[in-house]
């Protein structure tokens, strides 16, 4: 999934870890990310919390799509620094799931870095293969 998805490669999201109850995703923060104060839009930040949860909640290819999101912002990003969203199942029954998702900064891409932004968000299973058998 995570090689078809364009956002990704625009954005330059990259896949650290991934399973279908916990998933880690990285993007380093681009001037072009920013808003007019230079630090990142939130749009941003909830663009890369949602591709964890997404990545996460399709990781057992079965289509998963989101059903709502929320999210926190906790503190600024700054140009240079890399964001790491980890999302994490929280609870499952039948087609609906609840993800946790913890968004970190860092100036050091190896470094766990502060915690920036929360988000809650629930999927729903559609029934559908996300890789179809060939």
């Amino acid at each position: 999934m995570h090689s078809n998805d364009a956002t990704a490669g625009v954005f330059g999201i990259e896949m650290v870890e991934t399973g279908p109850s916990r998933t880690v995703v990285r993007m380093s923060v681009r001037p072009d990310m920013c808003n007019g104060f230079q630090i990142l839009h939130g749009g941003m930040t909830f663009l890369l919390a949602d591709s964890a949860m997404a990545f996460a909640s399709n990781a057992d290819n079965e289509m998963a799509l989101a059903s709502s999101a929320e999210i926190d912002w906790l503190a600024p990003v700054e140009i240079g620094q890399t964001l790491t969203a980890t999302a994490e199942r929280r609870w499952s029954s039948g087609r609906s799931t609840l993800w946790d998702i913890v968004v970190r900064a860092a100036d050091d891409p190896d470094s766990e870095g502060a915690v920036v932004a929360l988000m809650r968000g629930r999927t729903r299973k559609v029934g559908r293969p996300v890789v179809a058998d060939t």
